[in-house]
Order: C-alpha cells, then structure tokens, then sequence
C-alpha cells in the first residue's frame, strides 16, 4: 500500500523518546511473553495424567495466551503508527518544492532525459561518462564536456549509442575521469533535483525526484530551488 503525502499535509514532529520507549516496552512484553509461552508449554507435558489440569484453569492461561499475543501484534503496530508521525516523515514533507542531493548513480528513465552530478577531486584532462542498463550493459559511453574540479553536471537524452530511444526503466551513470599524465581522478556522482512529492512505500520513505522515486535514507542534503 501507498500513502502520498501532498505538500500541504500539516505533521507535527515527535522526539526519539516516545520510539525508543515502545521499543523497549515491546521488547519487554516480547520476553515475557516467551516466557510465558515456555512454562506453559511445560506445564502441559508434565502434567500428572491422573490428575490433569482443570479445564477451567486450562481456559483461563489460554485467554492470557492470546492476550499478550494481541498486545504484542498491537505494540507492532502503534510503533509503525509514531514512525509515520516522527520526524523522518515531517522532515521529508519539508523538503518538497527544494532540491535534494542523493548520494546514488541510478535514476528511473520514462520519456525525459536525466540529469546526473558528479565531483571531481581535481580538474581532469578527460571524462569519460558510460550509461548502464539495469543488468550492468554499457548503452551508451562518450566524452563528458565538463572537466573542472569541483561539482559537474551530466545529462543524458535517452539513446543508446545507435540513437535509439531506450525502454524505461533504470540506468545508471559511470564516470571516468583522468588528468594530463593519466591518472585516474576521483569523483563521486550524485542525483540533485527539486522534490516533489512523498509517499510511503512498503515501510520505507521516498521522494519524488524528476523521474524517480528515491529513498529518504540517500539523502545527503537539500538546498533552495533556483531558477535555471
């Protein structure tokens, strides 16, 4: 199940507090409830067969059973509930209508071209810049124009090297970069681009960004939206 958060979803933020006490609260009743479950088990294999338990006390510890079975499945999900409204969720809300850096190389291809950045260490003679599909083949490689030290940009049309338009789905940037006596400098490539939205997918926060969906875990910074 999905749950889009719209940029005009007001989130109040709650501190580490409340998560780290239901975690320990949960882990607690977890113990006891194996506990529990361990001297029951026992009772019943050691019972007297000439003198077996009272059914009415039998029915009694099995209410309890199910009991701190519910309680537990309960704690798991109230804690799922905080996490919705901690502040990861809040933070990602924030972020919409800013641009985000991620920290990754692939992004998603639909019918637009991608734009990926990469840092060099050191101003390089020659960059050399591969786009691979999704099983690691190399579909595209030529010269990148921008060679200076510091941020670069990349972007990408959406042909392979024949200059036909690729199917959808994701691709990832390889930069090679070398100076004058051809050493290999390094470079750390990232996706930068303005959120606009942010949903809930199988537990995990993601953003919205261009064309893909990204995790809010790669997330290594966010800045103000400028006009191009």
């Amino acid at each position: 199940m999905v749950t889009a958060v719209s940029n005009s979803t007001t989130t109040t933020s709650t501190t580490g507090t409340t998560t780290d006490t239901s975690t320990t609260s949960a882990s607690s009743l977890a113990t006891t409830y194996e506990t529990f479950l361990g001297l029951l088990t026992a009772q019943i294999k050691n019972q007297d067969p000439l003198s077996p338990m009272d059914s009415t006390e039998w029915t009694n510890q099995l209410v309890q059973y199910s009991s701190v079975e519910q309680q537990l499945k309960s704690n798991e999900y109230l804690k799922a509930l905080v996490g919705l409204g901690s502040g990861s969720i809040a933070n990602s809300v924030n972020m919409i209508g800013k641009t985000a850096i991620a920290d990754i190389d692939t992004q998603s291809y639909t019918d637009q071209p991608l734009t990926w950045h990469y840092e060099l260490a050191s101003t390089a003679s020659s960059v050399q810049a591969e786009i691979l599909d999704a099983d690691g083949n190399t579909i595209w490689k030529g010269d990148a124009s921008s060679m200076t030290k510091g941020d670069n940009s990349f972007t990408w049309d959406g042909k392979d090297s024949s200059g036909k338009t690729v199917s959808e789905g994701n691709y990832t940037l390889k930069i090679t970069a070398t100076n004058s006596s051809g050493a290999t400098i390094a470079n750390a490539i990232s996706v930068q681009a303005p959120v606009t939205s942010t949903e809930l997918i199988d537990g995990e926060i993601v953003l919205k960004m261009a064309q893909s969906l990204i995790a809010l875990s790669s997330i290594s910074g966010v800045k103000e939206t400028t006009d191009a």
